[in-house]
C-alpha cells in the first residue's frame, strides 16, 4: 500500500547503462535506500537524458522504455521497464510548477536515466512513472527553482528522483584509471555543499575552478538542482559515492529519510 507520509527526495548518481544488470557498491546503494523508504504513490524522476528546448512531462499512460545508448551488450536492449505512467500526476505537475511552461509530452518515453536505477530500487515495475524534462534554455538558478516548486509533491505521496552525476566527464573516462584529482575536488564540493545546505553555491557550481573539468556540459549536474530544490531544509544522507572510470561520481543522496 502507498504511503501517506511525506516522500523522501533523492539524487542518484546513474553512471553506466551496465549498471542494469551488473552487481557492484553502487546498485547495492540503490537497493539499501529503496528498502528504506516508504511505497511512493508515483515517481517522478528528472533525468539527464532527456534535454528539451522547452520543459515537458510525460503525460502517457504507458511510456515505453528508451534504450537511448550504444555499444553496450545486447541484453540491455531486450530490457523493459513497464511501469505506468500518471497523466494526472503529469497535469499536476503542469499547475504547480509557475516559473515556466510545461508541456504534456505524448512521445519520449523512460530513458536509461530513469529505468537503470528504478529497474534495481523497484524492479516489479508497480508504481507510475514520469519523467520531466531538462530545458536548454534556462539558468542554474532556474531549474533549482522549479525544484522548489515541485516540493509539494513530496506531501502527495510522490517520490521525486534526480538522476545524472556530480562529475561527468566522458571524454576522460578511463576504465581502471585512479581517480583524477579534479573529478574528486569537484566530488567534494558536491558534498561538502551538501552536508552545509548551501545551495547556493550548489547552484553557481560554474565558479568552481574545476566545473568545466566536472561538467563539459551540464545536462548530468542539473538534476541535482531539482532534488536540493524539492529537499528545502531537509538534512542529507549519502547512500552511495565513489569515482567509476577516473572521471565519473557515482555519489547520491537522499533527503528526507
Amino acid at each position: 500500500m502507498a504511503s501517506n507520509q511525506k516522500m523522501p527526495a533523492l539524487f542518484i548518481g546513474h553512471g553506466s547503462p551496465m549498471n542494469a544488470v551488473e552487481l557492484n557498491v553502487f546498485v547495492e546503494g540503490w537497493k539499501r535506500i529503496a528498502k528504506a523508504l516508504p511505497r511512493p504513490k508515483a515517481i517522478l524522476c528528472v533525468s539527464a537524458h532527456w534535454v528539451t528546448e522547452g520543459t515537458g512531462t510525460t503525460a502517457m499512460p504507458k511510456p515505453k522504455t528508451i534504450h537511448d545508448f550504444y555499444g553496450f551488450p545486447e541484453e540491455l536492449y531486450g530490457i523493459n521497464y513497464p511501469a505506468k505512467g500518471s497523466p494526472t500526476l503529469a497535469k499536476r505537475i503542469k499547475i504547480l510548477v509557475k516559473s515556466v511552461p510545461v508541456d504534456l509530452d505524448q512521445e519520449w518515453g523512460l530513458d536509461h536515466g530513469t529505468w537503470v536505477p528504478l529497474k534495481i530500487m523497484f524492479p516489479k515495475a508497480d508504481i507510475p512513472v514520469v519523467q520531466l524534462s531538462l530545458n536548454a534554455n534556462l539558468s542554474p538558478d532556474r531549474h533549482y527553482q522549479i525544484g522548489k516548486e515541485l516540493a509539494p509533491l513530496r506531501d502527495e505521496g510522490v517520490l521525486i528522483i534526480g538522476s545524472g552525476n556530480c562529475v561527468h566527464n566522458l571524454m576522460r573516462m578511463e576504465w581502471d584509471g585512479e581517480p583524477f584529482d579534479w573529478a574528486v575536488d569537484f566530488d567534494r564540493f558536491v558534498k561538502d555543499n551538501l552536508s552545509m545546505g548551501n545551495h547556493e553555491a550548489l547552484v553557481n557550481y560554474e565558479k568552481h575552478p574545476r566545473s568545466k573539468l566536472a561538467h563539459p556540459s551540464n545536462e548530468h549536474y542539473l538534476p541535482l538542482l531539482y532534488v536540493i530544490g524539492a529537499a528545502g531544509n531537509d538534512k542529507p544522507q549519502f547512500f552511495s559515492e565513489g569515482i567509476f572510470a577516473a572521471s565519473l561520481s557515482m555519489r547520491s543522496v537522499a533527503y528526507g529519510i
